[in-house]
């Protein structure tokens, strides 16, 4: 049994946290930790908890318990305040924003405009795509949590560039992300107003998730070019990723397949699909779904997942559960799982 504390706990993703550490056999107690919400309770946030957790005070962030592992559910630059630290201490820390997801401390200043102050971290952290389990999460007390819409493209795409890397012409990934990717801060371009019944696209050729998925895919032999283009849907929850890839031969599809079969034949989370799968199946869950289609030398390939889960706090979880040895799935194999066609 272990003991938790979740800092930052206060947001969309701090709350999932929350809900799967309530429901985890291993974890025997959570503290939750904010800076503007500290000294609520938890319940004047999140009354939706009401008889299920107990109604804690959040406390202050710059009073940390002692604890054995810490989420840190924080905007990019705040986890670089705790982090190194932690890390001195011996804790085990899960991060689930953007600052130790990059290799190089160059490629972190640049997309992200800010100073990193603890570089020697990003050397020694484990990048936590957790479905690709080729890592030792004993290497390392810092799992680096990766991104919303890097998990649902590169669980998509991974298995292609392992095996057919020098096939690839291009790759080119459409992305489409709930608006609860955003966090709770108000924007007025994610009113219900100005969202209902909208699409818009944003951040083209400057979205930050883009060298985090080009790192990941360089070190699979990937050198072709690629572009990401993202996307806001009139929904709250969920990501849904096409990508389209040119090939310099035909590759019959079911060598593909059997790859990818392969590939995930330990992930009990990635499910491969014979039709494209629908975001409903997945939201509420830690799943992604993935369906590919191939036609002469062009190949198409669907995923869809929940961006506050499989896409932040289901996959910290997830990384939780193998950096102790436990069960991946525990607390999360049935969470939120709704009646879909079994293809």
């Amino acid at each position: 049994m272990i003991s938790v504390g979740i800092i930052g706990g206060s947001g969309y993703t701090g709350k999932k946290l929350i809900e799967f550490c309530n429901l985890h056999p291993e974890i025997d107690d959570f503290k939750i930790y904010g800076n503007s919400s500290s000294g609520r309770k938890i319940l004047d946030l999140f009354p939706e908890f009401s008889n299920i957790i107990h109604n804690d005070e959040i406390a202050s962030i710059d009073y940390l318990s002692n604890h054995d592992l810490y989420f840190i559910a924080l905007p990019h630059g705040e986890a670089l305040n705790y982090v190194p630290q932690l890390i001195a201490d011996g804790k085990k820390v899960i991060d689930l924003g953007g600052d130790y997801r990059l290799d190089s401390q160059a490629e972190y200043e640049t997309w992200y405009s800010k100073k990193h102050t603890s570089p020697q971290l990003l050397a020694t952290k484990i990048y936590g795509l957790a479905d690709y389990q080729a890592q030792d999460y004993s290497a390392s007390n810092l799992i680096a949590n990766p991104g919303c819409y890097p998990t649902a493209t590169l669980l998509s795409l991974l298995p292609l560039a392992d095996s057919f890397a020098d096939e690839i012409l291009t790759a080119s990934t459409v992305a489409y992300s709930g608006t609860s990717g955003a966090g709770k801060t108000p924007k007025q371009e994610l009113l219900l107003s100005e969202m209902d019944g909208n699409v818009s696209a944003y951040n083209l050729n400057k979205h930050r998730h883009q060298p985090e998925i080009l790192q990941m895919l360089n070190k699979f032999g990937f050198d072709s070019p690629f572009s990401f283009s993202t996307h806001l849907l009139p929904v709250a929850v969920g990501i849904y990723a096409t990508t389209s890839v040119h090939l310099k031969s035909e590759i019959p599809n079911e060598d593909i397949i059997a790859k990818y079969k392969s590939f995930y034949s330990n992930s009990p989370f990635v499910r491969l699909r014979e039709v494209p799968p629908q975001l409903n199946w997945v939201v509420g869950t830690n799943f992604c779904d993935i369906n590919i289609s191939v036609k002469n030398k062009v190949m198409i390939i669907t995923s869809a997942i929940d961006n506050l889960v499989k896409g932040a706090s289901g996959q910290a979880i997830q990384n939780m559960n193998i950096l102790f040895g436990w069960n991946e799935t525990t607390s999360l194999l049935n969470y939120g799982v709704k009646n879909v066609p079994a293809y």
